[in-house]
């Protein structure tokens, strides 16, 4: 069942993007558009979340800051080596909070914030 609200990133590169959240939270490809050619709309599924990736040319390189992607993963220091490989950037080591999470924050390949986290 998809999600009622799907989080949609927009950028100029949306192989890059799907390409980072394929390797580093385990994403998997689900709807496309259109269905050959070059992507504008490819949905991710990673868990029982629906993330989309919208391609816009014309998005300038920046640094947004008003949304934070937040992801559960199988092991958050298993991730972490994967960030600078598929282009992200690592903001602080993982930590574990006291509310039963381990967290460690990073940038996607666009710059937006993601916490990679696993529940205890």
């Amino acid at each position: 069942m998809p999600s009622s609200v799907q989080p949609m990133l927009v950028t100029s590169d949306p192989e890059r993007l799907v390409r980072f959240y394929v390797g580093v939270a385990s994403a998997v490809l689900t709807q496309r558009v259109p269905d050959d050619g070059p992507v504008f709309f490819q949905g991710l599924r990673i868990g029982d979340s629906d993330l989309g990736v919208v391609a816009d040319a014309e998005v300038p390189a920046g640094s947004p800051g008003r949304v934070l992607v937040s992801i559960e993963v199988d092991d958050v220091d298993a991730a972490l080596p994967r960030v600078p490989e598929l282009g992200g950037e690592v903001q602080a080591p993982p930590t574990d909070m006291p509310w039963g999470q381990r967290v460690a924050h990073v940038r996607d390949p666009d710059g937006n914030a993601v916490n990679l986290t696993i529940t205890w």
